[in-house]
């Protein structure tokens, strides 16, 4: 078959690469200039979630009135943005919590066997390095922390509970004073530099060939008979004055664009609740080596990652919840360094001297978040569309999975995923 993958990220990318290993001839459609460089750019290093930093349950949001969980409320929401942080509280339950990682874990999994399959094939070297500790700041939150440790014992994930003092002898960069609760080791769990990964991905695919980028062109609109399917795209910028619109055919449309994702669905006649989520990194050089450490770093609470990458620190984090309709808008200095200020100060609280924040490179993305915590994937309104997005901020990963399950769907098989998790993850489920 013919397939059109719409949008470039991980997501988009992994996608197009399942097709292809499926046996499928596949166009991706980029508005950049090349993969990459949308909110890929700034994921975090984390590759796969564990259930401490999903982005739902007890401790996600449990202070929704200040900064303190790293989420950063703006001013003036509306009525479906307050719905939307409504329905994420459902999820602090333990009970519901449980329910809801249980029905995610088997696509974690799937994930992990497919990103080894990648790796394992081509040799790939995309900064992957072992052991994430994540850290808790007070018993509160230790207490709140409970239910993930009982997953955790539940799936047996390998993993250690340290006392502040055993977290500071694993990792000589956290510091014993303050005093915190403790932390958690995963010493199996990786970090890793998603950008290069998908730019890893993109040669691979354009060595083997039946994998068309089309970078630099959006798409405006999906169009879906019981024949074929097509995508409509913009001019191009250097276009002359007709502005004629291009249309690119297939047998079916996988729509992976991230935040772009929604109007694009919108406009075919699907709305999905997703929000969008702005997010923020810095990516700073070392300052002392003495200080660094050889571990990636979690504030397991506000969510904020730090992670070594060669010679810097890649510390992401620093949401920002708005209004859906305030997002293409600039978010204002005040609050951009108020969002930054939280990473900052992560770093300067677990390891101090490490990062030299005044040299750091900031960068703001927008992604997308499901009031239910899970991604979208699967088949939508029309045999030939698919959707694969909602992803949100915890584990890039997710990616390899979510486009192997797009590609058995597409081709008509089985997916290998149990029924439970299939029905969790469909479009349909907000209906």
């Amino acid at each position: 078959m013919d397939v059109i993958v719409i949008g470039g990220g991980i997501a988009g990318v992994a996608t197009a690469y399942q097709l292809r290993a499926a046996g499928h001839r596949v166009c991706v459609v980029e508005r950049h200039a090349t993969v990459a460089q949308g909110a890929t750019y700034g994921q975090g290093g984390n590759v796969l979630p564990t259930p401490l930093d999903v982005w739902f349950g007890p401790t996600f949001m449990a202070s929704r009135h200040n900064a303190k969980n790293g989420v950063i409320n703006k001013a003036g929401f509306n009525g479906a943005a307050r719905q939307f942080v409504k329905q994420l509280a459902e999820w602090q339950e333990p009970a519901a919590f449980t329910r809801q990682y249980t029905l995610l874990r088997p696509l974690i999994e799937a994930s992990r066997e497919a990103m080894a399959d990648v790796e394992g094939r081509f040799g790939l070297e995309f900064e992957q390095a072992s052991g994430i500790l994540y850290l808790v700041r007070a018993a509160q939150e230790w207490e709140q922390s409970a239910s993930a440790l009982d997953l955790l014992r539940q799936f047996e994930v390998p993993h250690h509970v340290l006392s502040p003092a055993e977290c500071a002898a694993f990792e000589h960069a956290v510091p014993t004073e303050p005093e915190f609760a403790g932390g958690v080791l995963f010493e199996h769990e990786r970090t890793a530099n998603c950008p290069l990964f998908t730019k890893l991905i993109k040669q691979v695919l354009d060595n083997q060939g039946d994998v068309q980028f089309m970078a630099g062109r959006e798409a405006t609109s999906i169009r879906l008979d019981s024949q074929r399917a097509a995508v409509e795209l913009a001019p191009r910028e250097n276009a002359s004055r007709s502005r004629e619109v291009d249309v690119i055919q297939a047998d079916a449309v996988v729509v992976a664009a991230g935040y772009g994702s929604l109007s694009l669905l919108e406009r075919a006649g699907l709305q999905l609740p997703l929000h969008p989520l702005r997010l923020h990194s810095l990516v700073a050089p070392i300052a002392h080596e003495e200080f660094a450490p050889h571990v990636a770093i979690v504030d397991a609470v506000k969510r904020i990652g730090v992670s070594r990458m060669n010679h810097r620190l890649r510390i992401a984090g620093g949401a920002v919840l708005q209004s859906a309709g305030q997002v293409d808008k600039p978010l204002g200095d005040a609050l951009t360094r108020e969002a930054l200020a939280l990473l900052g100060q992560a770093t300067h609280d677990w390891i101090p001297g490490a990062a030299r924040i005044s040299a750091a490179l900031p960068w703001e993305g927008v992604k997308l978040l499901s009031p239910d915590g899970l991604p979208v994937i699967g088949n939508a309104l029309h045999p030939r569309l698919f959707v694969n997005a909602g992803h949100g901020p915890a584990g890039w990963g997710l990616a390899c999975g979510a486009g192997k399950l797009i590609a058995e769907l597409v081709s008509g098989q089985t997916p290998a995923l149990p029924a439970d998790t299939l029905a969790a993850l469909r479009p349909e489920r907000f209906r």
